[in-house]
This record gives C-alpha cells, structure tokens and sequence, in this order.
C-alpha cells in the first residue's frame, strides 16, 4: 500500500492569510493544498446545493473566496515542493480555451506542481449570469476537458465539436509535464466521467462507508474502460474518520489522499486568527505525517 498523503483545504478562509498557510504547510510536511471554488453569492438559489441535506448552502455572502488559479500562484511562489489542486473548480460557467490559458500559466508557475480538480456545477445562476446555458451542462463539461488536455498537450491543434469550434492554434509554452485532472462528483455519470478521462476523482464530504463503496465503483468502472493499471488518485474528505485507526481505515478503503482542514478538528472557526492556524497545521503533522504510523 503506498503512503496516503494528506491535503490542507483552505476553504472559506481569510484571503490574506493563504500564502502563510503555504510556506507553514510545506514546512511541517503537508503534500498539497486543496483550492475551493466560487464565483460569487447569489441571493435567492435556483437549485438546492447537492451536498448538504438539506440543500442549503455552507457559507454566506460575507464568506471569503478567491481564484483558485490565482491563489495557486500567489502561493506556488513562496514555495517548492508543495502541490496545489482546484477542489474543484467548476468548469460549466467558464471557456475552455480562457482556462487552458490560465492552467497551463500555473503549471508553468510552479513547475508543475498543479493538478486540475474539476467539476460541472451546480447552480443555474452561475451558468446563466455568465452567459452559458444551464441545460447540456453535462456534455459541454465533456467537451471542455477534451478542448483544456488538446490545447494543454502543445502543439499546434484545431477542434470542431458541438459546443466549442476553432481553427489551429497554439499556446506556448506547454506544461513541461501534463498536467493531471481531477474530477469530482458523485453520481453515476459523475463517477464514469473521473473513470474514463481523469487522473483522479475527489469527493464532497462522504463517511468513510461512502468513500470504499465509492472508490470500489471507480475501480470496476476504471477496468471496464481498460484503465486499470494507470496511476489513479482517490482524494477524500472523510465526516466521520478520525485518530490515527480512522485514517489507516482511509488508507485500506484506497484513499490516496486525505484531505483536512487541521484547525477545524481543533475547534477553530474559518476565520481563526493565523498563529492559530499555524499551530494546528504543525499539531495535525506532528500526529498524523510525522508519527510513522504508515510505516507500522
């Protein structure tokens, strides 16, 4: 069983606070840092967001956000090893060949230490106010990563589909190394989508139940489409796993990498002053990364 790694979201965080929270992660022996995703706060929702019970949202419209490639930047800057990934950014409301434009800069940016985290999308308003149809969402999200990998691969490429058209043309420089895709989801179509085009899925929150069932699905559906023996990652955010017998149980369900957010399990608020925040991150490493319980 290789090494589960472990992730430091920092969703719904101060804004200047991020790149602290970089230099500090890479210091005490985190992998990587998970980037969330929100365009903005709509008063009224059209649909009920899927990952709640009750189909409310987590945050308000005071709640901090920024890019995620943006934020990847910012914070690929102070650092060297770290690795940074959109959880997840929603792709249904944005243009291929403008994100190509972007990812492939933040690939560049921190030498290749970017992964592709993404997603469909779930509220209407995101689609409509940013001049994209809601409907096909699906299959123009399919399409979109097809036109993002082309353009990303180098080269000089044409695509002619049914959402997105457009002669030969090049971005320079490409990704020194391809850039790996998340995607996130947990639907059927959501699931045979990660199976057949990523590199990875990640998850919502889901009980440690959920995520082996899961991750036992995409392991069927990855064989069904020949991928089997390819290098796959299964990201997690696990409700209800905790202490280090919670997250070997992680590892044996197949989770690669577990995704935390270490002053929250010290009952810390998003918004928790910095030091604060920088001691969980070394408390939660000293416990987990450093305490060799991978190797026992």
């Amino acid at each position: 069983m290789t090494r589960m790694q472990y992730t430091c979201s920092v969703a719904m965080g101060p804004v200047d606070q991020l790149v602290e929270i970089a230099r500090t992660a890479e210091e005490v022996g985190f992998d990587s840092i998970a980037l969330p995703d929100s365009l903005f706060y709509m008063e009224k929702q059209a649909a009920d967001y899927p990952y709640t019970p009750d189909g409310s949202r987590m945050w308000n419209e005071d709640t901090p956000w920024v890019d995620p490639l943006i934020a990847a930047g910012a914070m690929g800057a102070v650092t060297s090893t770290l690795r940074f990934y959109t959880n997840v950014m929603k792709l249904g409301s944005r243009n291929p060949l403008l994100l190509a434009r972007q990812v492939g800069s933040v690939a560049n940016l921190t030498n290749n230490r970017f992964g592709f985290g993404v997603g469909i999308g779930w509220a209407p308003e995101e689609f409509e106010w940013c001049g994209v149809p809601y409907a096909k969402r699906g299959k123009r999200v399919d399409e979109m990563i097809e036109v993002i990998k082309l353009v990303l691969a180098g080269g000089m490429v044409e695509f002619h589909g049914e959402f997105y058209d457009f002669d030969r043309l090049q971005m320079s420089p490409a990704p020194g190394k391809p850039v790996p895709f998340y995607v996130g989801g947990h639907t059927e179509v959501a699931l045979k989508r990660a199976a057949r085009v990523g590199d990875g899925w990640t998850s919502a929150m889901m009980t440690g139940d959920q995520l082996a069932e899961t991750i036992a699905r995409l392991n069927t559906l990855r064989a069904e489409y020949g991928r089997a023996d390819e290098p796959f990652e299964f990201q997690a955010v696990c409700i209800d796993k905790f202490g280090v017998d919670g997250h070997r149980d992680l590892a044996e369900a197949g989770v690669t990498d577990n995704i935390v957010i270490p002053w929250v399990f010290d009952g810390l608020g998003f918004d928790a002053p910095i030091e604060q925040k920088k001691d969980s991150l070394k408390r939660f490493a000293d416990t987990y990364i450093h305490s060799g319980w991978q190797e026992n």
